[in-house]
């Protein structure tokens, strides 16, 4: 589900981005870094939900997805929401897009033991299974790398639109 909506919320801005006056979202960088927040606020937002909302994971299944070598599980759950929150925050800002996507992807390489975690001790999220090693894994490297990206820390596809890389170059 969060694939889902980091993809749909990045094309959304995206395409924000062609309408006039949106410039904010005419690369696919920023575009994704929106998305990315998008995301975050919606992860998020299980670190808080009260223990008896089942339809959607609530903050005793995130518990449940510490690994027991972490000290204090509900406080970290509580945490590690709050950096979410605080990575979706400095993503959609441009002053500090760099520095939260860096933090970001240092977030999810901290978290990923939890992922591993859940998908081995059979966790359920809102009474659902936890999806497999074989897909979180690979879910958590896109989040590490799109993190990077959007934060300008990661060279390769610049985001640009090819209007803007003609103007750039003088084509």
């Amino acid at each position: 589900m969060t694939m889902i909506v980091l993809v749909v919320a990045t094309l959304g801005f995206r395409l924000l981005g062609m309408l006039p006056g949106l410039a904010r979202f005419a690369t696919w960088r920023v575009s994704a870094a929106h998305g990315l927040a998008v995301m975050l606020v919606m992860t998020a937002g299980a670190h808080f939900v009260p223990p008896g909302v089942t339809f959607m994971p609530n903050h005793a299944d995130m518990v449940a997805m510490v690994p027991p070598f972490v000290p204090f599980p509900a406080l970290m759950v509580y945490l590690t929401g709050i950096l979410e929150l605080a990575g979706a925050v400095g993503l959609v800002l441009p002053a500090t897009r760099r520095a939260a996507g860096i933090c970001l992807a240092l977030l999810f390489v901290l978290m990923l033991p939890a992922n591993i975690h859940a998908a081995l001790a059979g966790v359920t999220f809102a009474g659902e299974a936890a999806s497999p090693l074989w897909q979180r894994i690979p879910e958590q490297v896109l989040y590490i790398g799109v993190a990077l990206w959007a934060a300008g820390a990661i060279r390769g596809f610049s985001g640009r639109t090819a209007s803007a890389s003609s103007a750039s170059t003088g084509l």
